[in-house]
């Protein structure tokens, strides 16, 4: 009989030994392809690879809903109150939107969500327990370190991620004295990252940089070589060549803009228009930049900026960003080659959208009221705005106004 309790508890223990682990926060989500869904846990500092059904084809349809924060909670079975926001992706090809949120409890208790939705509004919960494969982060910052009293600093392990030819790029903190990491991994994940910690020169701070990490970032071609296009806070923007991070090495990225001071990135995409490539930087305090790959490789090509820029008087310096009316986007993705995908909050009522904005003109028309909105207006002959007016309002879900 002892022999016997002693192999069930070694049959125990070995189960809860091969246990895989299991995602304990959602914090940060990017595409490989259209099937594989990556999820950056920070509490149990771990990539996860979720397999994601893909459908036969693309909707093809503008996402006008005004309120997503009650379909997802009803869909979670939780009070919309419960949820707090933490990234939004789209399924390439799909045009399905995935958001990741974090889901709160009783005694301050949180668990990790993350539904899909559809331009109809239709929310259906992504099972967390099918995993195709996971890797460990190494080096995470430690438990007891906090900004601002009640931040840890482990929630910004992972701050962007983004997927380029097999591998993983993912950006965030380290508990290294150089904390601003970059950390690549190979896909199907084989082992550990290849870490690189990275430093930079910030004109309004007039220091060079090696704790604050990258907030968003995208993967371009800049001056005919792959190459990260990073923001960090406050907000300098910096290039580095993807053949530069090499595990163990400490790099200096070059900061080819200063894009003004007092907001955060909330993220960063580039897309194509015609056969021109362009970043687009959304903000957490002001209007959203617009850069072109030309003008980035410009920047790249000098040696890049290296003195400060003269508050309040001379606010930018460098690579020039295009002001585009997207200062309400917590988050934001390429829905097709023709339209954004953002996820924002309404001023007034608080409610989270879900909604698509056009490329080229980075507005919708129903958020304001002006001259060309009175029922009687009439355009006048050629005037250059009436098609835009006319396609637009019925892409934003009022084609009864496109006249």
């Amino acid at each position: 009989m002892k022999l016997f309790i002693l192999f069930a508890a070694a049959v125990v223990a070995a189960s809860a030994q091969a246990a895989p682990p299991s995602v304990q926060s959602a914090a940060k989500l990017t595409f490989g392809d259209a099937s594989t869904l990556f999820v950056a846990d920070w509490k149990g500092a771990r990539i996860y690879a979720l397999p994601v059904a893909v459908p036969a084809k693309a909707a093809g349809k503008p996402f006008n809903l005004m309120d997503v924060q009650g379909p997802i909670a009803k869909a979670l079975g939780v009070a919309p109150s419960a949820l707090r926001f933490e990234d939004l992706a789209v399924q390439p090809g799909s045009e399905l939107a995935y958001v990741a949120l974090t889901v709160r409890g009783a005694k301050g208790k949180t668990t990790p969500a993350i539904v899909n939705i559809d331009a109809a509004g239709r929310v259906t919960r992504v099972d967390l327990g099918k995993v195709a494969g996971s890797a460990a982060i190494s080096d995470a910052p430690a438990a007891d370190q906090v900004f601002w009293r009640d931040l840890p600093a482990q929630t910004l392990t992972v701050t962007d991620m983004r997927f380029y030819q097999n591998k993983l790029y993912v950006a965030g903190l380290s508990n290294r004295s150089f904390a601003s990491t970059l950390r690549v991994y190979d896909y199907p994940f084989s082992g550990k990252a290849q870490v690189t910690s990275v430093e930079m020169y910030h004109p309004v701070h007039n220091q060079v940089e090696t704790r604050a990490p990258i907030r968003s970032m995208a993967v371009m071609t800049i001056a005919g070589e792959p190459s990260l296009v990073a923001a960090y806070t406050c907000t300098p923007l910096v290039v580095i060549p993807l053949k530069d991070l090499r595990d163990g090495a400490h790099i200096a990225a070059k900061t080819v803009s200063e894009l003004g001071w007092g907001s955060a990135p909330n993220g960063l995409v580039s897309f194509k228009v015609g056969e021109a490539e362009y970043a687009l930087l959304v903000n957490s305090s002001r209007s959203a930049d617009l850069l072109s790959a030309a003008d980035l490789g410009v920047g790249a090509a000098a040696p890049g900026l290296n003195t400060p820029i003269e508050i309040p008087a001379k606010p930018y310096s460098g690579v020039k960003g295009m002001m585009t009316p997207m200062a309400a986007a917590m988050r934001v993705d390429n829905l097709n080659p023709e339209l954004l995908l953002a996820l924002r909050r309404d001023d007034a009522s608080g409610q989270v959208q879900l909604v698509s904005i056009l490329k080229g003109a980075y507005l919708r028309l129903s958020d304001f009221v002006n001259e060309y909105d009175f029922s009687d207006y009439r355009y006048p002959d050629g005037d250059k705005f009436r098609d835009f007016h006319k396609y637009s309002r019925g892409l934003e879900g009022y084609p009864e106004l496109a006249r």
